[in-house]
């Protein structure tokens, strides 16, 4: 659905997309009559607590970007502050998690969730036992709580610093990934945060490489060739 024009850029016909959700301030410029809302990702069945869990997951991991609905017909040029973009296709029966803040846009047609990122895909890591860990790994990290998951058939675009890097997941060594690198999972992959927390990582005179994210499965992993959190 969507269109990269550059490295920076995608354009989409939003007509032709069925409405698309984008950060808000992502929008460039716009040709036609389309007209834009507020719009909130609703919490998935993973976070398990309900209403109060996923709100205390957007508080605490001070990560929820607001985004806006565009509909109508007409072609719009999406972008947010220079940085890189890829656009990833989502089939049915794979399942894209992102980063909350490396999300920049997707079709309407996908489906949302939030899932906390201290285990996710594999089932057991959701509701408040993996909030509380991915809170606390999160404030270490400096990543935020919880990954959006989209699923269905569409499009979504992401971003990075310096550029993307795609990693192959399915040999028999899970792929580990710097957390604050990471910027997706696509297909049947589960991600997990492995700790060597000790009094000093905790007070930031560790080695800095505390916390790592596993990832295993089947699918591919994004990550970015930098460690700057957007």
């Amino acid at each position: 659905m969507f269109e990269q024009i550059n490295s920076k850029v995608v354009a989409v016909d939003i007509a032709t997309a069925g409405g698309v959700v984008a950060r808000a301030g992502g929008m460039l410029f716009y040709t036609g009559d389309v007209s834009f809302a507020p719009h909130e990702i609703p919490g998935g069945a993973g976070m398990g607590g309900g209403g109060l869990l996923r709100m205390a997951g957007q508080m605490m991991a001070g990560e929820h970007q607001r985004t806006m609905l565009a509909q109508g017909s007409g072609s719009v040029h999406y972008g947010f502050a220079g940085l890189e973009v890829q656009v990833v296709h989502v089939q049915p029966g794979a399942v894209l998690q992102v980063e909350a803040s490396r999300l920049l846009a997707y079709t309407a047609g996908l489906q949302t969730s939030v899932v906390s990122v201290a285990s996710s895909g594999g089932g057991g890591g959701g509701g408040l036992m993996g909030a509380l860990r991915g809170a606390a790994s999160g404030a270490l990290t400096g990543q935020g709580m919880f990954t959006t998951q989209l699923s269905g058939q569409g499009s979504a675009v992401l971003l990075a610093h310096g550029g993307f890097l795609e990693l192959q997941v399915g040999g028999p060594n899970p792929v580990v990934v710097d957390p604050q690198a990471f910027i997706a999972s696509y297909g049947n992959v589960h991600t997990e945060l492995k700790a060597a927390v000790s009094w000093r990582d905790a007070v930031g005179r560790g080695s800095g490489e505390a916390m790592q994210l596993q990832c295993a499965g089947q699918g591919l992993v994004y990550v970015q060739a930098s460690e700057e959190k957007l």
